[in-house]
């Protein structure tokens, strides 16, 4: 059953420098949550603290009425797993030892065949049992972080956090990422909380978008009132057409920077040195 996330006035300080302002809002069970908002809005700050990779304040972060901070680590990842915007071993582990590291909350002494199985079934899920017996650091960055993910569900958790997943992705790998962040909503009944920059994929996948300026929410609901015309003007600094496909999906076209203050035949182009100009 998935459970009720609550952010409740979360603030976060890195030295002088206040990442997260107040931030405020809930999670719907079961939904797929995109957050965006340009760099060093507090993206990943944010997921850092609902995750508790970074401390929030008490009572800042509260799973279905609970506290993150009076929870401890072992049992908070049976319930919350969290996936970085990429991975990396320097070690030589197979895809299956990185799948079953999402077993260890539950590890006591040894692996059982339970937890086996969990990692298996993870790997099914996915569709990456041919490649178990593969190095991890082989693999390309689509199925690196595919197996990320498969290791994230085998600590069968009801809230997933993603930052920024389908970085380094190319198109396709990034809609085969996405589909299936979607797909967990409802075959596996999590939350999923996905920090985006690609604002045409947020409006595709996300069921609420949250956008972040200089660590508050600028704005909260749903794509077609979020990611406006003149909410991506005031917060990317860039204007941007907002239209509708034939199929009727939200198209955001970038048009220019808000307050370009040059011109480009203005700029002016240096001739090379004469010693690299050939005969």
């Amino acid at each position: 059953m998935a459970l009720k996330l609550q952010i409740n006035k979360l603030s976060f300080v890195y030295g002088n420098f206040k990442a997260l302002k107040d931030v405020l809002f809930e999670v719907d069970r079961c939904e797929f949550l995109g957050v965006v908002g340009p760099n060093g809005s507090g993206k990943s700050t944010l997921l850092k603290c609902i995750g508790r990779i970074l401390k929030p304040e008490k009572n800042a972060v509260l799973i279905d009425d609970c506290d993150v901070t009076k929870i401890n680590l072992k049992s908070l990842a049976k319930v919350m797993g969290y996936v970085p915007q990429r991975s990396e071993s320097v070690f030589p582990f197979t895809v299956f030892d990185i799948v079953l590291m999402g077993r260890k909350p539950y590890i006591h002494w040894t692996v059982s065949d339970d937890d086996c199985r969990i990692a298996i079934e993870a790997l099914k899920y996915l569709g990456l049992e041919d490649l178990a017996t593969r190095h991890f650091n082989e693999l390309s960055g689509g199925e690196q972080q595919k197996v990320i993910i498969a290791r994230a569900l085998a600590q069968q958790p009801r809230i997933l956090l993603f930052d920024e997943p389908t970085t380094y992705l190319d198109i396709r790998h990034q809609l085969e990422i996405l589909d299936l962040l979607k797909h967990l909503t409802t075959t596996k009944q999590c939350t999923v909380i996905v920090a985006m920059h690609d604002l045409n994929l947020a409006s595709r996948y996300a069921d609420r978008i949250l956008m972040l300026k200089k660590g508050s929410i600028y704005a909260l609901g749903p794509p077609e009132t979020v990611l406006s015309e003149e909410n991506i003007a005031d917060v990317y600094g860039i204007k941007v057409h907002v239209t509708r496909t034939i199929l009727g999906a939200m198209q955001i076209m970038p048009v220019e920077p808000v307050g370009t203050h040059y011109r480009r035949s203005e700029v002016p182009i240096k001739s090379p040195p004469k010693q690299l100009v050939g005969p």
